[in-house]
Order: structure tokens, then C-alpha cells, then sequence
């Protein structure tokens, strides 16, 4: 009988190897939307300046923390989050976003961002409970959880 190898929190390191290459995808893509974010906050014009400035500032704040807790996720599996911008770049699925300054193009390419963060994120989710990582799996269900709560919202502000 095989005897599996288990990391320092008991889980298969075979499987968490899986998962952290799934994470470390997740966390570059995560890094795009905040630079995406962060672009649409600085050049963000007309009159809906004030009101989406704000939201795009609380929205880029809270993808900065949540870049924290994937990455610490990845430390806590026993492996190395991705760091750099040629990592990020080389295996995303977001579009990086530039020179929008409309209110309504702007939230659209919010919900386009947050569409594939959730994509990424039903994947990872979908592949832990089959290796019962509950850590990640609660994890990733806080922020599927938070982005669906996002896109409704900013969905509500096309209509």
C-alpha cells in the first residue's frame, strides 16, 4: 500500500501542487484587475466622477487584500506565489484595460473582470472539495461570494 505524502497542514502534496499552480493562475489574474481598477479610479471623468471614483478606490482596496489571502494561501500549501509582472502577464485570462474615462465602459469592463476572476474561481472551488482542502475552499467561496454580490451591484448601475 502506497503512502501518500502529506504538506505541513495534512493535505496530499500532489493535489496541493494542482491547487497552488490554480492559485498562483487566480492571483496574477487578481493583479490585472487591480491594475485595471486602479486605472479606471485615476482616469475615471465626467458625472459620475465623484460616485465611481470612490466605488473603483473601495473596489481596488479590497482586490489588494484579497491578493494577500490567495498568496498566503499558496504559502500555506507549502509553495511560492507568483510575484512578478512577467508571471502575472504570461498566464492570464484578463484583458489589462487602458484609457477608459466613460462611467459606463468603465463598469462594463468591471463586470467583464470580475466574469473571469468568478470563472477562475469555480474551477479552483470544484477542485478542492474533490481533495477536501476546506481551507481554500473557504477561501475561494468568500470571494465568489463577494464578486456575485459585485457584479450585481454594478450591474444595477447600467440599467
Amino acid at each position: 500500500m502506497e503512502t501518500l505524502k502529506l504538506n505541513q497542514i495534512g493535505l496530499e502534496i500532489e493535489q496541493t501542487a494542482q491547487t497552488a499552480e490554480k492559485l498562483n493562475r487566480l492571483l496574477g489574474n487578481y493583479q490585472i484587475f487591480y491594475n485595471n481598477v486602479r486605472g479606471l479610479h485615476w482616469n475615471i471623468k465626467g458625472i459620475e466622477f465623484f460616485t465611481l471614483h470612490d466605488k473603483f478606490e473601495e473596489l481596488y482596496n479590497d482586490t489588494s487584500i484579497k491578493i494577500d489571502e490567495i498568496a498566503e494561501r499558496v504559502l500555506m500549501l507549502g509553495f511560492t506565489p507568483v510575484h512578478t509582472l512577467s508571471a502575472y502577464l504570461e498566464n492570464q485570462n484578463l484583458k489589462e484595460v487602458k484609457n477608459i474615462t466613460g462611467g459606463k465602459q468603465a463598469i462594463q469592463s468591471v463586470l467583464e473582470g470580475l466574469r473571469e476572476l468568478l470563472i477562475l474561481q469555480r474551477d479552483i472551488l470544484e477542485s478542492t472539495n474533490e481533495t477536501n482542502d476546506e481551507g481554500t475552499n473557504s477561501l475561494i467561496g468568500d470571494h465568489i461570494r463577494d464578486s456575485e454580490a459585485l457584479v450585481w451591484m454594478y450591474s444595477a448601475a447600467l440599467r
